[in-house]
């Protein structure tokens, strides 16, 4: 019997039923949910996946991760990943995947009827009357392990908090595969996946017990004030296009070149200045 039905607990399911084990999967939820963020597997976790034999399932819902790196936050290059290098070292290369779509091909790798959801054990004890082993796989602040190791310290804060989530359509823009940026005390990086979509991630070094009520907060207020400064620089680029390289006919030409020779150099600096002489908003 397997407590838990995350990553782990089916996986280990999984394992014991490949070597002649009859395993049943307990989860409190009362259902799963597509939950959680992206994953980066690495060779070890696709061959740890080929041994479960999910691996060829996973291959088809990974995106491989070949380009990126690590920058600082004004966008200098602190390192290269070569991805390409990765795969010809290791056999496979790096991939990124949805949470959500490895929990569920290793669910659909075991048989109907032995994942059941809504089911709360109580102690291992009980558990383990109709079970010759009980695998707790119950996560991060698992009961099982209090109770059977009640001075065990338990999980121990690293002093990193992660705001996390998924772009909700396709991002089209050019991105690398993978990017994390290092600043002072923080971080911030993405992951893209097969279908296109964009997880990102910020890494804010915090005091333990420190709880955002809305970890979106901030970002939606900092948005408030960008987005109309977004759009004036976007109209201001258009525009600066359209009286540049967008002018053609020589006499357009003619006459910008004139006006510009003619301007004074102040009124020629406002218009930069309107933009440039800007401070990012201090978010609380």
């Amino acid at each position: 019997m397997v407590v838990g039905g995350g990553i782990g607990g089916p996986a280990a399911a999984i394992g014991l039923r490949r070597i002649g084990w009859d395993v049943t999967v307990l989860e409190r939820a009362p259902a799963f949910a597509d939950v959680g963020a992206g994953i980066l597997l690495h060779a070890n976790g696709v061959r740890a996946l080929d041994a479960l034999g999910v691996g060829e399932a996973i291959r088809a819902t990974v995106r491989p991760v070949y380009t990126g790196g690590t920058l600082t936050p004004d966008g200098r290059v602190l390192s290269r990943m070569d991805g390409a290098a990765l795969e010809r070292r290791l056999g496979t290369p790096v991939v990124g995947v949805l949470r959500a779509d490895l929990h569920r091909v290793l669910r659909e790798a075991l048989p109907d009827g032995r994942v059941r959801t809504g089911v709360e054990v109580a102690d291992v004890g009980g558990a383990g009357r109709d079970a010759d082993l009980v695998v707790a796989a119950d996560g991060l602040d698992s009961r099982r392990r209090a109770e059977l190791f009640p001075r065990h310290p338990g999980a121990v804060y690293s002093g990193s908090t992660v705001l996390r989530a998924v772009t909700e359509r396709p991002f089209h823009d050019p991105l690398h595969d993978l990017e994390l940026t290092w600043g002072r005390g923080t971080g911030f990086g993405h992951i893209r996946f097969v279908d296109g979509r964009a997880e990102w991630h910020a890494v804010l070094t915090a005091p333990p017990g420190v709880r955002h009520r809305d970890p979106l907060a901030a970002l939606r207020r900092y948005d408030a004030v960008r987005r109309r400064r977004g759009r004036s620089v976007a109209r201001a680029a258009r525009q600066a296009g359209r009286m540049g390289h967008g002018l053609t006919h020589p006499l357009a030409v003619a006459l910008r070149n004139g006006v510009l020779r003619l301007a004074p150099s102040g009124a020629t600096l406002r218009r930069p200045l309107r933009h440039a002489d800007w401070t990012p908003p201090r978010l609380r």
